[in-house]
C-alpha cells in the first residue's frame, strides 16, 4: 500500500478549518529558541569570571576575605572528618544495630537512661559533628529522646581525646580537666531530664530514611551513609559560612574590655564558643590562648562549646527540625553556662 503526502492544497484547506497534521512520532522537535541550558549558563559564568577576574581578585585579597576564608576553611576541615566518623556510626547502628540491642543496654526508665547514656558519650572519639547523626540514628532505633539528647550534648565534651587535648593546653592548671567533665555532664543530664519533664513529641522531627527493602546489609549501609553525608554536610557549610561571617567582621578590642568585669567575662567567652564554632578538639588551645580572660570564664568557653554553636545549631536544625533547635539551643546555652559558673566556683 503506498502513502502519499497530502497535496499543498489539502493542507491549506485543513489550516483553515483549525485542523493540524500531527508530525510523525520519529520527528525530533527543534530546541525552543532563546531556550537556557545548563551549558549556556556554565559558558555566561565562565566568561564573566574571565572578563571580571582583576575586581575579584582584588576582593579576595582584601583582609576581611582572607580572615572569611581562613575561618571557612578551618572549621569544614576539623570538622568534616568527624562529621564522616559520626555519618559512618550512624549508618552501622541503623543497618546492624538491632532495635533491642538499646533496650536492653540502656535503663528503661527515662530518668536513669540519661545519666548512663551521658556517660556513654565518653567513649566516642569524636566532636559536635559526630554526636548529631549518631543521636538521631539512636532516635529511631527507639532510645528516649532524653538519654539520646544526653548523650549528643556529652559525646563531644567529656570524650577521651578532648580531655586529652585539655590537659595538654593547661599544663599549669590539671583541674580544668575534671572542671570541664564534670561541668559538660552535668549540663548534658540537666538538658536531658528538662526535655524528659517538658519535651513535645511533635518538636522533634527526624529525617526519613528509606526502607532498603530487597537491599543487602552492605548496600543499605552506604545508601544511608550517601544521605547523611549530603543532609549534615549542607547544613555544617551554612555553619561554617555564618561563623566565618561573624568572625570576620567582629572587632578584637572589645575581649580587653570584657575581660574586666567577672560576669561580662563568662558571657562573652560563652558567646564567642558559639561564633568561633570551633571543634571540640581543638577548643582547649584556644581558650588556654586568652589569658585575659579567669578560668571560669573559659571553663565557661569549652563547655558551651561543644553543645551549641553556629554549625551546630545548623546541624541541629537539619536534622530535627528548625522548631527543636530553636527551643533546644537557648536552654542548653543558659544549663550550659550555669553549670560552668557552678562547677568554676566550686572546682576553680
Amino acid at each position: 500500500m503506498a502513502i502519499t503526502k497530502p497535496a499543498p492544497h489539502e493542507e491549506g484547506a485543513r489550516a483553515d478549518r483549525g485542523e493540524t497534521s500531527a508530525a510523525p512520532p520519529s520527528a525530533a522537535s527543534p530546541e525552543e529558541p532563546g531556550r537556557l541550558t545548563s551549558p549556556l549558563v556554565l559558558t555566561i559564568v565562565l566568561v564573566l569570571l574571565v572578563l571580571l577576574q582583576s575586581p575579584i581578585r582584588r576582593a579576595l585579597s582584601a583582609p576581611v576575605m582572607q580572615s572569611w576564608t581562613t575561618v571557612f576553611v578551618a572549621v569544614v576541615v576539623q570538622a568534616l572528618p568527624f562529621l564522616v566518623l559520626g555519618v559512618l556510626l550512624s549508618a552501622a547502628i541503623a543497618v546492624y544495630v538491632p532495635p533491642s540491642f538499646f533496650a536492653r543496654a540502656l535503663p528503661s526508665r527515662p530518668a536513669l537512661a540519661v545519666p548512663v547514656a551521658g556517660m556513654a558519650g565518653a567513649v566516642l572519639p569524636g566532636c559536635e559533628c559526630a554526636s548529631v547523626p549518631v543521636a538521631g540514628a539512636l532516635v529511631r532505633r527507639g532510645v528516649t529522646p532524653a538519654a539520646a539528647l544526653a548523650f549528643l550534648l556529652s559525646a563531644p565534651a567529656i570524650n577521651p581525646i578532648v580531655l586529652t587535648a585539655t590537659a595538654v593546653a593547661f599544663p599549669r592548671n590539671p583541674e580544668m580537666v575534671l572542671a570541664r567533665f564534670v561541668a559538660s555532664l552535668l549540663a548534658a543530664c540537666a538538658m536531658g531530664w528538662l526535655w524528659q519533664r517538658l519535651g513535645r513529641t511533635d518538636w522533634l522531627r527526624l529525617p526519613e530514611h528509606a526502607p532498603h527493602e530487597g537491599e543487602t546489609k552492605g548496600a543499605a549501609f552506604w545508601d544511608s551513609v550517601r544521605h547523611d553525608v549530603m543532609h549534615a554536610g549542607g547544613f555544617l557549610v551554612v555553619g561554617a559560612m555564618a561563623a566565618a561571617t561573624l568572625k570576620a567582621v567582629a572587632p578584637e578590642s572589645w575581649l580587653r574590655t570584657a575581660a574586666d568585669n567577672p560576669a561580662v567575662a563568662v558571657l562573652t567567652l560563652a558567646v564567642l564558643a558559639v561564633i568561633l564554632s570551633i571543634c571540640s578538639e581543638a577548643d582547649a588551645f584556644v581558650a588556654a590562648s586568652l589569658t585575659q580572660f579567669s578560668l571560669t570564664a573559659r571553663l565557661a568557653f569549652l563547655v558551651v562549646g561543644p553543645m551549641i554553636d553556629l554549625k551546630l545549631f545548623a546541624m541541629q536544625a537539619g536534622t530535627f527540625g528548625r522548631g527543636f533547635a530553636l527551643r533546644f539551643a537557648p536552654a542548653t546555652f543558659l544549663l550550659a553556662i550555669t553549670s560552668a559558673l557552678l562547677t568554676g566556683w566550686i572546682l576553680l
